[in-house]
């Protein structure tokens, strides 16, 4: 699940905390009783860098998880060591009340991450692979499995070490998926729940993994008392797998939470000073008078950005009257690059882009505006400036993006989304709903989304922006919470 995010340092420690942290990264043994909500996942709320002189700069992660769980007084945060930074601070016995970071070796990690959740379970929830070729799982992928188990279980056994007795248990997301199973042979007390916050793979496509794996990955989620997804769709297709591999889904109870966006949060944030420079400098990149076409997304294989940026192409091709008159702003923050065919991806919306530019743009006038360093005002200076959004995944969990603009909008924006987001179940009646896979549909509904009426545009654009903050992340938390401890 994608969306603009906003990462603030809060400050820098040059040695352990005062409050008895101990060196692993655990809370204080001080006699308490556990915590009473516990939320799992990859990635935590903070993030350490360790700067030149030695010193630790901490800095607090955004997000949807990161805001729903501030509606919570007594939880605790289990999540991993990312890297070296956040690996020396659980070292020295640096950081936050309410965290517990995990130190995993980092070969395990590295395995278990890259390895296994991002180059495989990612690609199947996602139908990527290129199945000529793709997946080989042989023994090199067993033996980064292995490690995938060695990830999980470090989660299982802290979860189970600071649960209070009956605690609940929000585990986050495929990269651990066999963390439930594992927790309850440990508590089997706890009130457990898993979220997923990607697509899940329909049946046949899911079969794709050994048999075994496949039945591990299902029996894992299994062990939750209450397994829950962003959309109906995702969750049927869950529930068709578990009844295709294993009969069915036992005692476990499946859940929908679609989540919304912040837009208390959102529409404060976007009128704050350095989003008003950013609009300045967008406008001048843009040039008066101009239309734009939005796009806010990292380089991950689903997002589709090389079609969209081929689509756009095919406007100006199709359609010269947009020539000098209109402009595609696309953000694409690079991500997960130290996987080979991602840099590959990003490297290719680099160079649709330098086509585009060089076969159109003239001395006044640039068809792409390309910025690939993440910068969350930038984000939201393009939110406010947008004509037309597009948000044309391959597959998304939800794509919060397609919930963000509308909310920020300045003066009503028309959503090309495609049908295989998410947000789709939500959104798609007020949208120009797109195939992702064609350019030239693409292309149109661009051009119909440009078109529309003033008033029509604006009555959609208010629609849209209700039903994306209709589930707010505090709401979304609570309601998992609520629905988890009434069993």
């Amino acid at each position: 699940m994608v969306s603009a995010r906003d990462s603030r340092p809060t400050g820098r420690s040059d040695g352990p905390r005062s409050d008895g942290a101990r060196p692993d990264g655990a809370r204080p043994g001080d006699g308490s009783p556990g915590a009473r909500v516990l939320v799992a996942s990859n990635r935590g709320p903070v993030s350490y860098t360790r700067e030149d002189d030695g010193s630790l700069t901490a800095r607090r992660g955004g997000g949807g998880l990161v805001s729903g769980l501030s509606a919570v007084d007594d939880k605790l945060w289990v999540c991993a060591a990312l890297g070296d930074g956040d690996r020396e601070a659980v070292r020295r016995g640096v950081g936050e009340p309410g965290v517990r970071m995990l130190d995993i070796d980092a070969g395990t990690y590295a395995d278990a991450y890259n390895g296994i959740a991002n180059s495989v379970l990612w690609f199947v929830h996602h139908l990527l692979y290129q199945t000529p070729l793709e997946p080989v799982f042989d023994a090199e992928f067993r033996h980064r499995w292995a490690s995938f188990e060695r990830y999980n279980r470090a989660f299982a056994e802290a979860l189970a070490e600071e649960a209070g007795p009956g605690a609940a248990v929000l585990v986050q997301d495929y990269h651990l998926a066999l963390v439930p199973g594992m927790l309850r042979a440990l508590r089997p007390d706890l009130r457990i729940g898993h979220f997923s916050h990607t697509p899940w793979a329909p049946a046949d496509y899911f079969r794709l993994l050994p048999d075994d794996i496949a039945e591990q990955l299902l029996r894992g989620i299994l062990g939750a008392d209450r397994a829950a997804f962003l959309t109906r769709r995702w969750a049927d297709a869950f529930t068709g797998c578990c009844e295709r591999v294993l009969g069915g889904t036992g005692d476990t109870r499946i859940g929908v939470h679609g989540l919304g966006a912040d837009g208390d949060f959102l529409r404060r944030r976007a009128h704050e000073a350095d989003v008003d420079e950013r609009m300045a400098a967008l406008r001048e990149q843009i040039g008066p008078g101009r239309r734009t076409i939005v796009r806010v997304d990292r380089t991950e294989l689903s997002k589709n950005i090389v079609r969209g940026l081929l689509a756009f192409r095919e406007l100006l091709a199709e359609r010269p009257q947009w020539r000098e008159r209109l402009v595609h702003v696309a953000f694409a923050y690079p991500s997960r690059q130290d996987l080979a065919v991602y840099r590959d991806y990003t490297a290719e919306v680099r160079r649709v882009a330098d086509d585009i530019n060089t076969k159109f743009g003239t001395d006044t006038w640039t068809p792409v505006v390309l910025h690939v360093e993440d910068d969350f005002a930038r984000s939201l200076a393009a939110y406010r400036l947008a004509d037309v959004a597009l948000v044309n995944p391959i597959r998304d969990g939800m794509n919060l993006v397609a919930k963000e603009i509308p909310v920020v909008s300045d003066h009503g924006c028309a959503l090309v989304l495609s049908r295989e987001a998410g947000a789709y179940e939500e959104l798609g009646g007020d949208a120009v709903v797109v195939n992702p896979y064609d350019v030239s549909a693409t292309a149109a509904a661009l051009h119909e989304a440009l078109m529309m009426a003033e008033d029509e545009r604006a009555a959609r654009t208010e629609r849209l922006a209700a039903a994306a903050v209709a589930l707010p992340p505090q709401q979304w938390f609570l309601d998992q919470l609520d629905a988890l401890r009434r069993g």
